[in-house]
């Protein structure tokens, strides 16, 4: 495959990508954007909480799901600084949400980063994921999780490390808390949570980079106009590989260009089947 590559190294990643799309007028927010992003999943929290406290967990459950879901665009976006805060605030946003996914935000941050940096080579624990067989990358999910924060401790800056240290004392306190009260909601949260966060390796990164080129097109997108809306943008992914900057609120926009200019980058779909996929490779 004959890909029209720009070689300069970006702030995010060390790989070439496409020189004839313009993604820069992509990149600001405007304030109901703003507003938008910071509180997306917040009204999915307090309905699953409170369908908890009433003892609906049929509909906790979804609505714990789509909390979780906007929740990793949130983080998605704040480990890119593209959700729209200043850059002094991203630390309080991924707090927040290191204490509702009950996960550490900055250790996922920080392993998502050198991702960026080599998606899907040496050293890439986050993308090495998707070299799994699918069943193999779902089964062993909370795996993925604990290699996850192993990493960030283990090779992060100090400051990574201080902040990780201090969001899993959190989470252990969270855990602490369900199991010595008999708040059943919170104990619920904890173990939707648990499963939410197991489930992460599989659907946000094996999904996404299964069968990619590692030294040509490394990621996934997707088209299907009702899945993105109900993925909240995060399928547009190789667009984000090639332009992070760009907040998931315009990648619909940024993927229009993509397909009209360098459709080569575009061809492999989250959700296409595998005789699709084999007429992709040969047409490449």
């Amino acid at each position: 495959m004959s890909l029209d590559i720009d070689t300069s190294r970006t702030a995010a990643s060390a790989r070439p990508r496409p020189t004839q799309v313009r993604w820069d007028d992509l990149v600001a927010l405007r304030p109901r954007q703003v507003v938008l992003n910071l509180g997306l999943s917040a009204p999915w929290l307090a309905g699953s909480l409170w369908a908890a406290q009433q003892d609906l967990y049929w509909l906790a459950m979804p609505l714990s799901a789509a909390f979780f879901l906007t929740a990793l665009r949130q983080a998605h976006d704040s480990y890119h600084a593209s959700i729209g805060v200043p850059r002094r605030w991203l630390d309080a946003v991924l707090l927040m949400l290191t204490l509702g996914m009950l996960c550490s935000t900055h250790a996922i941050r920080h392993t998502h980063l050198a991702h960026h940096r080599n998606p899907l080579g040496e050293g890439d624990e986050e993308g090495g994921w998707a070299r799994q067989a699918g069943w193999r990358a779902l089964l062993l999910g909370p795996l993925f999780s604990i290699r996850t924060h192993a990493q960030a401790l283990r090779d992060g800056s100090p400051r990574t490390r201080r902040w990780v240290w201090a969001e899993l004392t959190l989470i252990a306190a969270v855990w602490l808390s369900a199991i010595a009260t008999e708040q059943a909601w919170l104990r619920y949260h904890v173990v939707a949570m648990m499963g939410s966060n197991a489930l992460v390796g599989f659907f946000a990164v094996w999904s996404v980079h299964h069968g990619c080129d590692a030294g040509g097109v490394f990621a996934r997108t997707e088209r299907r106009a009702w899945v993105n809306r109900l993925t909240v943008n995060l399928l547009y992914h190789v667009e984000h590989h090639l332009y992070p900057a760009v907040p998931a609120n315009h990648l619909p926009m940024l993927a229009t260009r993509l397909d009209a200019v360098a459709p080569e980058w575009t061809r492999i779909r989250v959700l296409e089947r595998a005789g699709q996929e084999a007429r992709v490779a040969r047409c490449a």
